[in-house]
C-alpha cells in the first residue's frame, strides 16, 4: 500500500521546474513497448500496452502506469513508472521508473523473468 501511494505521489509531482535551467523537458506518451524475458527458456517477447493496462506474464502482473521521453525528441530516452506484483504470492516485486538507455539502473530482480522498457509509444 505504501509503494502505491508513493506511486501516486510521484505522478502527481511536476515534470521539470520552470526554473531549472539543466532539467529536461518532458511529455506523456499514452503506451510504451516492453520486452520480456523468459530466461529460462530465453523467450523474449515484445508487448505494447497501454497506459493504466496490466498484462500476466507467466505469474506477474505487470502494469504501466506511466510512459514519458523529452519534448524535443519523441524517439528519445523512454521513462516509464512501473509495477510488477507477483500473483501467486500477491507480492509486489518492483514499483518505481524504469529508464530504457539504462535498464539495470533499476531493474526488476527475479530470478526467472526480466522485463524492462524499451519506448513510448501513442497508442
Amino acid at each position: 500500500m505504501i509503494r502505491a501511494a508513493l506511486i501516486v505521489a510521484a505522478l502527481a509531482l511536476p515534470v521539470a521546474a520552470q526554473d531549472e535551467p539543466n532539467a529536461v523537458r518532458t511529455e506523456s506518451a499514452n503506451g510504451a513497448t516492453l520486452r520480456t524475458l523468459d530466461k529460462v527458456s530465453g523467450e523474449v517477447i515484445d508487448v505494447e500496452m497501454g497506459v493504466g493496462q496490466t498484462m500476466a506474464y507467466g505469474p506477474l502482473q505487470i502494469t504501466l502506469h506511466e510512459c514519458r521521453y523529452p519534448a524535443d525528441n519523441r524517439a528519445g530516452d523512454a521513462f516509464g513508472l512501473i509495477q510488477v506484483v507477483d500473483a501467486r504470492a500477491v507480492q509486489e516485486l518492483f514499483a518505481g521508473w524504469m529508464v530504457a538507455s539504462s535498464p539495470a539502473l533499476n531493474a526488476l530482480e527475479h530470478r526467472r523473468y526480466d522485463v524492462w522498457i524499451l519506448n513510448c509509444l501513442s497508442i
